[in-house]
């Protein structure tokens, strides 16, 4: 059987990012898409001046009863970007109506060592209780620093400093944390933790001085996707890893509009191959 994921994230009109990006992304891996809007935006709000914006709380609640009237089962329940605190709570009760789904959290609040502005702080606080209640986050390093009340503009200097934040961010009660965009020194890497195997990973990618949007979007979306169809955590991450070095590269050569994200559509093919390579033990 397919499977079914929910996925509760915004929806960005210009600019490859969230679901535009989750959904084909998913798709190709052979995993179906439900969407659950959390807000609705023009673009996204990297760069593209004032934003059109609507807020889609009063949407989740409503939709999950309608789920559950027609018995609809889920998979996976991953989510992104939430537009306000409640929304915070309608995840919440995603996560207990659907108890044994895999439950993904994207902790979408920040990046370069500061938070969004639409991130407020009591949204950044009770994030932290959404994290608590995944099997799985795939933080960057900003956002594993506010997840764990640290300076978010923290850098770690050694592999013994990124085991302590994939340590400590378990600790609040996933099973696998997965920190993206880690620099140590000269090397840069995606860095992961499974705590019933008490094992520590990272693989390692080579980083270029352009930053596109959604590239959290497709990394997490390609781990999910990965680990759904059974792959352990080093191969989900590996493959997530490969893919999304493949699209930059990609979308670099073109000298694109960094705002535009991603050239997906010319590497989603690349999805349906082996692209498993450079793990190793962190």
């Amino acid at each position: 059987m397919i499977k079914k994921v929910a996925a509760i994230h915004d929806l960005s009109g210009v600019g490859r990012c969230s679901l535009t990006v989750i959904l084909p992304t998913l798709s190709v891996m052979g995993i179906e898409v439900c969407p659950v809007p959390t807000a609705i935006l023009s673009t996204h709000t990297g760069g593209f001046g004032d934003v059109e914006m609507r807020d889609l709380t009063d949407y989740t609640i409503p939709a999950l009863e309608h789920y559950k009237r027609l018995g609809i089962r889920f998979d996976c329940i991953y989510s992104g970007f939430l537009a306000s605190t409640a929304q915070v709570d309608h995840c919440l009760e995603f996560l207990s109506t659907y108890g044994d789904a895999l439950k993904v959290v994207d902790p979408v609040m920040a990046d370069h060592g500061k938070p969004y502005k639409t991130c407020t702080p009591q949204l950044r606080h009770r994030m932290k209780d959404l994290a608590a209640a995944a099997d799985v986050i795939t933080p960057n390093l900003t956002e594993a620093a506010i997840l764990l009340g640290e300076d978010p503009s923290y850098t770690p200097k050694t592999h013994a400093d990124v085991k302590s934040m994939l340590a400590r961010l378990s600790a609040l009660g996933p099973d696998t944390v997965v920190i993206t965009s880690v620099y140590t020194g000269d090397e840069a890497y995606n860095a992961g933790y499974d705590k019933n195997a008490n094992k520590y990973w990272k693989v390692a990618y080579k980083p270029i001085s352009a930053a596109y949007p959604g590239t959290g979007d497709v990394f997490a979306s390609v781990l999910t996707g990965s680990l759904l169809s059974g792959d352990s955590l080093p191969i989900a991450m590996s493959r997530a890893s490969d893919f999304l070095e493949l699209a930059i590269m990609t979308t670099f050569s073109y000298n694109a509009d960094v705002r535009e994200g991603i050239m997906l559509e010319r590497c989603l093919s690349h999805l349906t191959h082996d692209i498993v390579s450079g793990y190793e033990l962190l």
